[in-house]
């Protein structure tokens, strides 16, 4: 509030000041030219009345004579002219040569100080001189009646009886003043009237802003509590509700990503569990039994090692992922793919050659790229092997390459049991088998995860089609300047 009030009254008051000058200047300026016209028309009349003054005694006796009866005739002429209200605006005094008053229209035409300074001026330079008379500048209006000053011009001319002459033409800016005075009050209505409006507007959009802050600070100290189920309100195009919407989705990416760690995590225990179990389930059998028949201890120390082996694939596995997910830096160097492709179908040749697989590699030839070729393998391994699984015996997986408007494709093609529709959508998700694939027991869920981070690593993209009952196909799509 006390801001708002701060602010409000330097704006408005700032505002008001100067509308109050601008408006005193004017009328300043409206007083002086007022001023300007009354003084050249009255120093005319002046002048006239002189001129007509000593021609009506231009024929009657000595030249002292004439020229006293021809400043006594002037006076006169000046009584009757400007008694008759010739001008009305202000007063008239007229000085001798020695700048003492012969003739004036009313006493308050006869001004010292300034004024003073300024008709012996006129007179010395024979110009027309112009003066203030208490003068308290523009602001003073603004705590009481509005004081313009009185403003005189000196007008140097010649009497009837040829002595030199000042007429002081004097103007009382009353009007303007009055007109200052009547601005003021509607003035300072106005003002406080806008203060108080703004203060308003000022609290209600604070009051906005510093709730949205609130809001921001709730999030964060929920986040910091682990709790990632808070919304800002997102009402409205402007940097507000975008900065909402921006945390909004910040807040999501981390429930989405905490919700898969603890999926991870829960999905990792309970893949180890299954091989721990049967390790100790079969020590438990070599301690009871083994020491007395050779079948059950080498069948127990049979199924321990293959267990064990099976965890140690799950660890490698889910550090292969771990390890995709930190971020590789991928090697840059040209390498022939189709011949990688013929290497990773002769490994899976060997190791399938019991069921029977044909394998079928790329055409005879070169298809060079520039990328990381170990990790081109490991990601293609994985499809190889994921579909040697479960193709039946006797079937064939297919790998094919070629070039697509600046990027390489490889496909993996298998006569496999195929994928339901309904499962395509989650093949790539940790840990996830298919109803058929858990039948089979063949796996963790996690080499095609593991493919799809090193392809995308890669800044390529993986894709899967597939029929149930008639196999899939996976296809590569790589950048050539790069893995």
């Amino acid at each position: 509030m006390l801001v708002a009030v701060l602010f409000s009254a330097l704006v408005v008051g700032g505002m008001a000041l100067t509308t109050y000058v601008v408006v005193s200047d004017g009328m300043s300026v409206v007083a002086h030219d007022s001023t300007i016209r009354l003084s050249a028309s009255s120093a005319q009349v002046v002048k006239n009345e002189a001129t007509v003054a000593a021609r009506s005694v231009s024929g009657a006796g000595r030249d002292s004579e004439r020229a006293r009866l021809a400043q006594r005739a002037f006076i006169q002429q000046l009584n009757d002219v400007f008694g008759a209200g010739a001008v009305t605006e202000g007063e008239v005094a007229l000085y001798g040569e020695d700048l003492r008053p012969v003739w004036f229209s009313a006493e308050r035409a006869l001004l010292e100080g300034p004024a003073a300074a300024g008709r012996e001026q006129a007179l010395r330079t024979g110009r027309t001189v112009e003066s203030t008379v208490n003068d308290t500048g523009a602001l003073r209006g603004l705590v009481g009646p509005a004081r313009l000053g009185v403003l005189v011009v000196h007008v140097p001319f010649m009497m009837p009886d040829s002595s030199k002459g000042v007429l002081d033409v004097t103007y009382f800016p009353e009007r303007e003043e009055q007109v200052i005075d009547a601005i003021r009050p509607p003035m300072f209505t106005l003002a406080i009237s806008a203060m108080f409006i703004m203060v308003i507007m000022m609290q209600t959009s604070m009051s906005w802003v510093l709730k949205l802050v609130d809001d921001l600070r709730k999030a964060a100290d929920a986040i910091d509590a682990g709790r990632l189920d808070v919304r800002l309100p997102a009402e409205g195009q402007h940097e507000i509700g975008d900065l909402a919407r921006s945390l909004n989705a910040l807040i999501d990416r981390l429930r989405r990503r905490s919700e898969s760690q603890t999926r991870f995590i829960a999905d990792a225990s309970h893949e180890l569990a299954t091989p721990v179990a049967g390790i100790r389930g079969y020590a438990n059998i070599l301690r009871a039994w083994g020491a007395d028949d050779p079948d059950v201890r080498s069948e127990a120390i049979s199924a321990i090692d293959r267990e064990s082996r099976r965890m140690a694939r799950l660890c490698g596995d889910l550090l292969a992922l771990v390890r995709d997910e930190r971020g590789i830096v991928y090697k840059s160097e040209r390498f022939d793919l189709n011949a990688r492709s013929r290497e990773v179908l002769a490994h899976a040749a060997t190791r399938y050659i019991a069921k029977g697989i044909e394998f079928q590699g790329p055409d005879e030839g070169q298809l060079i790229m520039v990328g990381d070729s170990d990790r081109v393998e490991d990601a293609l391994s994985i499809l190889v092997d994921n579909a040697a699984k479960y193709t039946p015996d006797g079937g064939r997986v297919r790998v094919s390459t070629r070039r697509k408007r600046g990027t390489v494709v490889i496909e993996v093609e298998d006569t496999g049991i195929g994928i339901p529709q309904e499962d395509i959508v989650n093949v790539f998700d940790r840990f996830y088998r298919s109803d058929v694939s858990r039948s089979k027991q063949a796996g963790f869920g996690l080499g095609l995860p593991i493919a799809k981070s090193i392809v995308e690593g890669a800044g390529g993209s993986i894709e899967v089609r597939s029929t149930a009952g008639l196999g899939s196909v996976f296809t590569i799509t790589l950048p050539r300047g790069r893995l």
